[in-house]
């Protein structure tokens, strides 16, 4: 299991306690990949899942966003499904709609988007897995749980 500090722990927790809206760069229809369990399991536990893809479509009962840019809604995270050379313009862009969290999924690095997004106030959690450290903190059952589709 992974280990964290305390006072990674606590953020984290205030991470998941205060956000509503996850808007998902990179979001996959694809249900084989991460880019697709991740935002679905995070939807199945209360969390409003707004996908971003210039392939545009419906996903998850949304409709898919081609840009941040285009999100009319306030979104808490932008969680990152992208390569980390993608990372330090999709957190200009994260903090043009006014994101709290930059939230690069696990294998995904980038310092430089850490500052940029850090130089703006956002709070910035890299290569983690947002579902997975949602089960870590005994939050929910994980992304690899079923769900139930209602």
């Amino acid at each position: 299991m992974d280990i964290m500090e305390a006072s990674e722990r606590e953020q984290l927790l205030r991470i998941y306690a205060e956000t509503r809206t996850i808007a998902v760069v990179g979001a996959s229809a694809d249900e084989s990949k991460a880019a697709h369990q991740v935002p679905r399991y995070l939807q199945s536990q209360g969390y409003r899942i707004l996908p971003v893809n210039p392939r545009g479509g419906e996903l998850f009962g949304e409709p898919v966003f081609s840009s941040l840019a285009e999100i009319d809604v306030p979104v808490d995270v932008v969680e990152v499904f992208r390569p980390a050379q993608e990372a330090p313009e999709i957190a200009r862009q994260a903090i043009a709609i006014g994101a709290k969290v930059l939230w690069l999924q696990m294998g995904i690095v980038s310092e430089e988007a850490r500052r940029v997004a850090e130089a703006a106030g956002l709070v910035v959690v890299m290569n983690r897995c947002m579902g997975a450290t949602h089960e870590l903190l005994g939050l929910g059952p994980g992304p690899r749980a079923p769900i139930d589709s209602h």
